[in-house]
């Protein structure tokens, strides 16, 4: 079965999820049995119910793969590095922005096939803003039922003025250092996947980051704006942000709309 066969049956599970997500958005902060992981990054009812809509209805679907999610147990590394091809899934990508109530958090579902992602979607609830792409196929976003292309701005790293996506955390130290190339840079900022939909979308250029994120974090919105044109490459090697290794935890990393070469 071809990636792109999956998207519509995908589209509806996200905005299952998604109304999940968001009968829990509606409560009160008293009433979201919120609870801390060992990492101690907070867990809340959203996260477990949007969970479970999605690996359940990924289970049910005409073609099966393994799964690797933010709210599952990791399957040990000597059975996964043998995976062809797994779903990677965050249920709530952006828990904290979630429980902000600013509305910058995602549902972001990815297909990695030897390591790269060639399928993913990003769902907005708030927004009801969902985005999709298959390697191969272009990226789109959904208005009014119809998917319609998405592409990243043309530029060059000598340009004014470019629009760079930072985390609404402070800045680091590297990250300040990588800012410093550019000229009169415009610095913006979103939560959780939005950062890379802005690239995607043209709405920005570059997006930095150094701290860390999780395998789940990037899979999807990488392959959206890799289809729009951008790229995702490793901070310290310039290749491609891959997946399914050993450890999860990405390593630091810049996103691109679609650079231009200068002579």
């Amino acid at each position: 079965m071809e990636p792109i066969e999956l998207i519509p049956k995908l589209k509806e599970i996200a905005l299952q999820a998604g109304a999940a997500i968001l009968k829990a958005y509606e409560q009160s902060p008293d009433q979201l049995e919120i609870s801390m992981k060992a990492d101690k990054s907070p867990l809340t009812m959203a996260d477990r119910a949007s969970n479970e809509i999605i690996c359940s209805a990924l289970e049910q679907l005409p073609v099966r793969y393994p799964l690797i999610s933010e709210e599952n147990k990791l399957t040990p590394w000597q059975e996964r590095k043998h995976w062809d091809r797994c779903w990677l899934v965050d249920p709530l990508d952006g828990t904290k922005e979630f429980l902000k109530r600013n509305g910058d958090f995602t549902i972001n579902i990815a297909l990695i096939e030897k390591g790269r992602p060639v399928l993913g979607l990003v769902y907005v609830p708030v927004h009801g803003e969902l985005s999709w792409a298959v390697l191969g196929k272009g990226a789109y976003t959904v208005k009014n039922k119809l998917d319609i292309p998405l592409e990243a701005a043309s530029f060059s790293m000598e340009d004014e003025g470019l629009g760079v996506v930072c985390s609404r955390s402070h800045l680091s130290a590297e990250t300040e250092a990588f800012i410093d190339q550019f000229k009169d840079p415009i610095l913006l900022s979103r939560g959780s996947a939005l950062k890379f939909l802005m690239l995607a979308k043209g709405e920005a250029h570059v997006y930095p980051r150094v701290a860390p994120t999780m395998e789940w974090d990037t899979a999807a919105a990488q392959i959206i704006l890799e289809e729009a044109g951008g790229k995702v490459l490793v901070f310290e090697t310039g290749e491609p942000l891959t997946y399914n290794r050993e450890n999860l935890l990405n390593p630091a990393f810049v996103a691109y709309g679609k650079v231009r070469e200068t002579q």
